[in-house]
């Protein structure tokens, strides 16, 4: 019990940090675009393309808190997440591929972009086991 309090907190935690991004790149979207390393690298300011992905973080913290709170809904909305955050590694990877990016960029995005991927990889990973391990359960009806 105690594991699975742990990683719900972590979700938690890990919830609103998505959804503080979503939050910051809606509030002020030039002070996120300057302050987050390497993003001016990647293309000039375009507020309308920050406030959408802006609001996509906002509704990605949101999926991850609501499957917290309802464990009946957490491998779907955790799945999502995950699909949407290795989506958009894929891609960074890919702009290094084409020649669009330096394979540097990998490392220097790695924090942002490719281990919040993981982290919602695993997050489904550890919900599916709970889910087995709890049908794996005997039934006291």
């Amino acid at each position: 019990m105690r594991a699975s309090s742990s990683c719900l907190a972590f979700a938690t935690f890990y919830g609103l940090v998505l959804a503080a991004n979503g939050v910051f790149m809606l509030a002020a979207p030039m002070a996120w675009y300057e302050t987050v390393p390497g993003v001016p690298t990647t293309g000039p300011f375009n507020q309308h393309f920050l406030r959408d992905i802006g609001l996509i973080f906002l509704l990605l913290g949101g999926a991850v808190l609501v499957g917290v709170l309802r464990p009946a809904m957490r491998i779907v909305l955790w799945g999502a997440v995950t699909l949407w955050l290795t989506g958009h590694a894929f891609f960074h990877v890919w702009e290094v591929l084409a020649g669009i990016c330096a394979p540097s960029a990998l490392a220097r995005d790695f924090p942002a972009v490719s281990l919040p991927a993981i982290i919602a990889a695993a997050l489904v990973v550890w919900a599916e086991c709970g889910l087995a391990s709890a049908k794996k359960r005997p039934s006291l009806t």
